[in-house]
């Protein structure tokens, strides 16, 4: 699906702003959409008799006094984030244009007269959360923002009924849809940005320059891109995500030049697939990597983030000569997420386990002290045994340093949820967990390579399913 050319969502509350500059237009003020030039469709309330027509006077009444008391800059913010280095980064984003407009960020909820929650649709369990977090905050009489995937991809979920978003590429416009918000209108931004000048394609997004309240001061994190080329079958985060949109090699090294003169000694670089940067902009991410590098002040450190196999194929040479410089870490994060070809065909990954092992022995070979971390998904539904044996022996046979295990979900919508299921998952999960028993993974903190020997031993990230 195109997800650049999704319509807004027409599950929406009849009493719903489509976008902020409904405000003025229902007032009778012209108005210049600025990022598209679309009609903006208002949604208004059906007109009702008697004692339903009274109770509507008097909410609108009550909505008209908060209103005329709001004060811009006043209220005080509880911002969450659930899931990836990206969603972190947009967090960071709309809690910066927040602070600068003199909202109070508070860490108590309860304190807090808005709640923005900035959700993850990767798994079940995440939206879980954030679904709880809504109800909890309604519960409590706060006026709640949502944002992130689960909000951008199912606007209309039920729990999100009358409830303000602000989308995933929309976040530099937080700030009005939280006035809007409390002052008791209900408000979605859900476009996508589109490149200047006319250029076709998706924008990468909000702009790099945007001001933040970084969680960790002396980190910062570049989002280089959005959305991705893939079309995973158990994955929700491309319907909120879309397809790739690359942000422009300067921006991004201005960003992080930026970020240097602010006291960040380390650059994370993320996306929802780093390898696949440029693609759509004539460039690539080696030639934006050899950018940054002439900007990274002597003792800090740049980090490059995950990476699908596919796409980092045609630069191992070029990589590897990257992750050697002294001031770029010796890591890299590549999911395999099976070892076997049967399921990664039906994940449709668009990559083979030797096309895996090709990027590892390479990288492996050519950067010395080279931690490569991957992925596993447990439990997918075409997985047989036979299937995880060969996923382990993966494992043994590169004994990764840094491992993730984790359980497959059914999201909602993707092609995934609708497979029939070869082996029960409590089957599965056993299947797998025996076979972690069988062996350990070990690191030697003094060599960093994979060993059963020493007295200094770490064991890798293993998440619980």
């Amino acid at each position: 699906m195109d997800m650049d050319a999704m319509p807004a969502p027409s599950c929406v509350d009849s009493d719903t702003l489509a976008d902020i500059e409904d405000m003025a237009e229902a007032s009778g003020e012209a108005i210049q959409r600025k990022d598209k030039g679309e009609g903006i469709k208002i949604n208004h309330k059906r007109k009702r008799k008697g004692a339903e027509q009274q109770e509507e006077h008097e909410e609108q009444e009550d909505q008209d006094n908060d209103t005329a008391s709001f004060v811009p800059g006043r209220a005080s913010i509880h911002v969450r984030t659930w899931g990836c280095a990206h969603n972190s980064s947009d967090g960071e984003y709309m809690s910066g244009l927040l602070a600068e407009q003199g909202y109070t960020l508070t860490e108590d909820r309860s304190r807090a007269d808005l709640w923005l929650l900035n959700s993850c649709a990767v798994k079940n369990p995440a939206e879980d959360h954030f679904r709880n977090e809504v109800e909890a905050a309604r519960r409590a009489g706060k006026a709640v923002v949502a944002a992130g995937c689960v909000s951008q991809g199912r606007p209309g979920a039920d729990y999100l009924r009358g409830v303000s978003v602000v989308g995933v590429q929309q976040i530099d416009r937080v700030v009005e849809v939280v006035e809007e918000a409390l002052k008791g209108n209900t408000v979605r931004m859900l476009g996508a940005k589109r490149r200047e000048g006319g250029a076709r394609g998706k924008a990468g997004g909000a702009p790099l320059s945007l001001p933040k309240v970084r969680r960790n001061p002396l980190v910062e994190i570049i989002a280089v891109s959005t959305g991705c080329l893939n079309q995973c079958t158990y994955c929700k985060t491309k319907h909120a995500r879309g397809d790739l949109g690359s942000y422009p090699p300067e921006e991004i090294v201005e960003r992080a030049r930026q970020s240097f003169s602010e006291g960040v000694v380390e650059v994370w670089l993320t996306s929802e697939d780093t390898g696949a940067y440029g693609r759509d902009i004539g460039t690539s991410l080696p030639e934006l990597l050899w950018r940054l590098v002439e900007v990274i002040p002597e003792g800090c450190r740049l980090r490059v983030g995950m990476t699908n196999p596919p796409y980092i194929l045609d630069h191992l040479d070029e990589m590897a000569a990257v992750l050697r410089h002294p001031r770029v870490y010796s890591f890299l994060h590549v999911p395999v997420q099976s070892g076997s070809d049967a399921v990664l065909r039906d994940m449709r990954r668009e990559y083979t386990v030797d096309d895996f092992s090709r990027v590892v022995n390479i990288l492996r070979k050519k950067v010395p002290g080279l931690t490569v971390a991957t992925d596993i998904i447990c439990g997918f539904p075409t997985e047989t045994e036979q299937d995880c044996d060969e996923t382990m022996i993966l494992c043994r046979k590169y004994r990764f340093p840094s491992l993730f295990i984790n359980q497959f979900f059914p999201r909602p919508g993707t092609p995934a949820a609708k497979m029939g299921v070869r082996v029960p998952t409590k089957v599965r999960n056993a299947i797998f967990f025996s076979h972690c028993q069988d062996f350990q993974y070990f690191i030697s903190l003094a060599g960093g390579e994979a060993s059963d020997q020493g007295s200094e031993r770490v064991l890798p990230v293993v998440l619980p399913l």
